[in-house]
């Protein structure tokens, strides 16, 4: 009860009231405005509601970096969205050292340079998750490597990125402190935003709670000042982060925790790495209803950018026809109202029930050293149980014959043979590098023993 209770009162902040203290919602139609647009209480910066995640690119001839790593990066598509981007409001931009394979910040750094520096804010991040990257020199090297790949002088928003997770024989903690304190290099940032090479100063999160606590007990003993912090949240992972993975801490927590010390909160994941977009069937038909000209992803993203104190919502948007509704959806943004909320919960409680796997195709798994496709085999998986398509119950029944020949027809037909799960060694190489922290190898045998089963069934 305690966490619907928090959700309803998060939700209803941004939601305007009449005389009466009546909770109603901004009387908008989408796409049909100008962007919704949020001021950073520690800059003065507007900032578009709307953030452009530059994680996802497309790629000449929609070739698939994990298959063909020489494929190029299309760079006049990637002109053109931020071209469109920009002139319909949005102007937060946020990529990374380690973002298509090393290659975002680049690209994101000619696309943006054609246009006014003033007109536009720049996030990036420090990733030096590797230890190779540890020392003083290399995360230095690393920043400033950013810098001339983003054609700038200063970044807008610098982010310590995917703090929280742990390693081999390491605590969250523990490759906290390897990154960013017993190198100096936190302090060194510090000294950086002093000189004005970085305006904004925080972290993205994912994993421990020990570390979340730390990072905002230093906030409050005044020994590090964030000006932003960056965290997952969409209405499944508000109450149920944890049930999804018990590693995780649930967005409302988080949220709450940043909302009342007035640290603005930049959303990721606003759609659970696009599951939340491919609900299955009995869902669809419920938001439908409510709405049947509503794309299912709508809801979501409406949700993420309701509650008070969000400043930017991302989305990684691939193609134009991603950009273009997205921009809809947040020009202006529709408050999720009370009615709404309640229905999302309920909703979120519905989806949690469905047991996928909670991988959002991040890629930060890949490449596999094996050749295993790890998103296209999780993708694949959970795609049958959200669209009711996974073969249960009786294996007589032609239901089930049926959706034991269409997963298994579309497994070979997504995920080739040599990269499927049955070829996972166990090394568990992977899994330090999960911000989900899923344990890969155990899913991998898991999915495995269950394509074997069907198969011995025929």
């Amino acid at each position: 009860m305690g966490g619907a209770a928090v959700a309803t009162s998060v939700v209803l902040s941004a939601c305007k009231s009449n005389n009466n203290n009546e909770i109603i919602p901004a009387e908008v139609i989408d796409g049909q405005g100008e962007m919704t647009y949020r001021v950073n209480p520690n800059s003065g910066d507007k900032v578009s509601l709307l953030g452009y995640g530059m994680m996802r690119l497309p790629i000449e001839g929609g070739a698939d970096l994990r298959q063909n790593p020489d494929a190029q990066v299309d760079q006049e598509m990637v002109n053109e969205e931020i071209d469109y981007a920009l002139e319909h409001g949005v102007n937060y931009f946020d990529t990374a050292p380690v973002y298509t394979r090393g290659r975002s910040e680049g690209v994101t750094g000619i696309a943006l340079s054609r246009h006014p520096r003033n007109s536009y804010y720049i996030a990036t991040k420090l990733s030096n998750f590797s230890p190779s990257t540890w020392s003083t020199e290399a995360s230095k090297a690393m920043f400033e490597h950013s810098l001339s790949e983003l054609r700038t002088d200063y970044v807008d928003y610098l982010l310590l990125h995917s703090i929280g997770g742990s390693g081999k024989d390491m605590t969250g903690m523990d490759m906290f402190n390897a990154r960013f304190i017993e190198n100096g290099i936190l302090d060194w940032l510090v000294e950086q935003k002093e000189a004005g090479r970085i305006r904004n100063l925080g972290f993205s999160f994912h994993g421990e709670q020990e570390v979340f606590d730390t990072m905002l007990r230093w906030h409050d003993e005044g020994k590090y000042h964030w000006d932003f912090v960056q965290i997952q949240m969409n209405y499944a992972d508000w109450n149920y982060a944890n049930r999804i993975d018990p590693d995780n801490v649930n967005a409302n927590y988080l949220y709450e925790e940043l909302h009342r010390r007035g640290i603005p909160v930049v959303i990721m994941e606003p759609l659970l790495g696009g599951r939340l977009a491919k609900q299955p069937d009995f869902i669809v038909k419920q938001m439908k209803e409510r709405e049947p000209e509503t794309p299912v992803a709508r809801w979501a993203f409406r949700f993420a950018g309701t509650p008070e104190g969000v400043l930017v919502v991302l989305s990684g948007m691939t193609y134009m026809e991603h950009l273009m509704e997205n921009v809809a959806t947040y020009s202006p943004l529709r408050p999720i109202t009370p009615d709404e909320n309640e229905f999302l919960m309920k909703v979120a409680e519905e989806f949690v029930e469905l047991k996928t796997v909670p991988c959002t195709a991040c890629n930060y798994c890949m490449p596999c050293p094996y050749g295993l496709n790890i998103p296209a085999i999780f993708a694949h998986y959970n795609d049958c149980i959200t669209e009711g398509n996974m073969p249960a119950g009786n294996p007589e029944a032609e239901e089930y014959r049926r959706n034991r020949r269409a997963f298994l027809l579309g497994y070979d037909s997504k995920v080739p043979y040599e990269r499927q799960a049955s070829h996972c060694i166990g090394c568990h190489q992977c899994e330090e590098h999960c911000p989900q922290k899923i344990a890969i190898a155990n899913e991998m045998r898991r999915i495995d023993e269950f394509v074997e089963h069907l198969k011995q069934q025929g």
